[in-house]
Formats: C-alpha cells, structure tokens, sequence
C-alpha cells in the first residue's frame, strides 16, 4: 500500500489530506494538533493502512490546506469543526473512528458530539477534555481569555517561535536525539507564512471555547460510551496525565495507556501507539 495525498473543494475552501489503505475497510480519521498538519502521522499510516481506510486531513490554516484571509474566515475550532464535518461528507465518511490530538481533540470531539452516530472509536492521544488535564503551561493564555488586550495578546506570541516547537518536540523524551527535526521544522515552515501568526492567536483566544465545552462532550461520552483509548506522552507539559485518566469516569471501560514521552508523543513512540491502537480497533471496530 501506499499513501496518496489529494486535496477537494469544501465548500469553497481548498483542504488538503492524506489517504491510505482499502476504502472498503473501516475507516480511521486521523486530526492533528498545533502547530502541526498531517505530515506528523508519516509514521503511524504505515502501521494502520493493511487493516484500515486512513484519512489525515490539514485544517484551515495549517499545513497544505488553504489559509483563507482572517476577513474572509473566522478562526474558531467551531469553524473548523465545521469544515472538517463537511470534509467527511465530501468525501463520504458516513462512520469512522477518530484519532484526536491536541488541537484535533476539539475539533473531533465537536463532530462526536454532533454526530454520535457516526463515531465508531475514539483514539485520543494527549487530547484533552477534562480541566484536570490542564497544566499550568496555560496560565499565560488564561489571562490572555480573562483580558484579551493587545499586550496579553503579544505576549503569547512566544508559543509561535522556532524555540517553542522545538520546546513542544523535545520536552519529556528521554533521548532527544531520537526526535527527527523534520516535523517542527515543517511546522516552523508553516507558520512563518505571512498572516498565520495573527491566525494563531485567534485561535489560542478562542481554545476557552473548548475549556467551555468540556462538560457537554463528557455528558456524550457518558451517554454513548463510545470505545475510548486514551494513550497519553505522560511527560506532555500542556496536557498532564490526569487528563487521560480522567476518561474513566465517564466511560468506565476506557483503556488508558502512557508511554515515556512527551507532547508529540508519535516522534518516538509511533510503533508502541501504533501497536496499541491495532489492537484496540481490531477489538472494537474489525
């Protein structure tokens, strides 16, 4: 097998993603995180497309897909849910199971709530929905949604500098040798274009929107029970490991695993999640 990367008109709006696997089999889609694309499932696809239809789509704003004006496109993960719902009906996703991470928790969790039927399994890694999975790493964007000035705004602009991609790739892993530089340097790529600064900011305004929505998606996760693996970079910054366990209490049969990494836990950890996810789908979804 291998993989093919396309893009499909969206209601206007150029997306560009990432297919492998039979379209016969049940189908996976994959939802990356900041300040990511798609690219950073290069080493799981390979581990899921024999059993399984993979799609890895890039959201408005990241990666290959268009970055519409701000004037034009209003940045909230509620917009981008909705483009990337749209996406699955373009193509004709009528069920899949999600694999969410990071940014891609909102934005999934979102089609979940919207669509329960739809959802076949929920991976989430180092996706969080629970206030507990929360760490301190949010305080300076906490007061930027208490006080949204231009000052508490510049003050954020330090998540987007090559430093902290490296920081978001390097942090909690036991041999940052084994992190190849060719993710955050994409990432750097991307968001060095003209504009996606301002993108970015917007959306790390908006991320309290998320925090907001926490209790309606578990009160989907407690209604549904929808097969969660929750397999977690126990040493994540941002998203601590409480936020993984914490998914028990709304789906008690919730399968919950860390491994000895960081945020971008796939960089040295894609053969033990990918392992761990055949596993899990084969059970719940064939």
């Amino acid at each position: 097998m291998s993989v093919r990367f396309n893009s499909v008109d969206v209601d206007g709006l150029e997306l560009f993603y990432r297919e492998a696997g039979n379209q016969a089999r049940p189908t996976v889609l994959l939802l990356h995180g900041f300040p990511s694309a798609s690219h950073m499932f290069r080493d799981l696809i390979p581990q899921l497309e024999d059993g399984y239809h993979i799609v890895a789509s890039d959201l408005p704003g990241f990666g290959m897909t268009e970055q519409p004006a701000r004037d034009n496109f209003t940045y909230t993960f509620e917009n981008l849910a909705h483009v990337i719902d749209r996406f699955t009906e373009v193509l004709g996703l009528n069920k899949f199971a999600l694999y969410v991470f990071d940014y891609g928790a909102p934005v999934g969790f979102r089609l979940a709530v919207k669509h329960p039927e739809r959802i076949t399994a929920i991976v989430t890694q180092n996706g969080n929905t629970y206030l507990e999975g929360l760490s301190e790493a949010f305080a300076p964007v906490q007061a930027y949604w208490k006080e949204p000035t231009k000052a508490n705004r510049d003050a954020l602009r330090g998540f987007l500098a090559p430093q902290t991609t490296l920081f978001q790739y390097t942090h909690g892993v036991a041999d940052p040798s084994l992190v190849s530089p060719d993710g955050r340097n994409l990432d750097d790529f991307y968001l060095a274009r003209a504009g996606n600064d301002e993108i970015q900011l917007d959306l790390l305004l908006d991320y309290q929107s998320n925090v907001a929505l926490y209790g309606t998606i578990q009160a989907y996760l407690r209604e549904h029970q929808p097969p969660v693996l929750a397999v977690w970079g126990k040493n994540d910054p941002f998203f601590i490991p409480p936020g993984a366990e914490a998914f028990k209490r709304d789906v008690p049969s919730a399968d919950i695993r860390f491994v000895d990494s960081g945020h971008f836990a796939l960089e040295t950890h894609a053969h033990e999640i990918g392992a761990a996810m055949r596993e899990f789908l084969g059970k719940h979804i064939g």
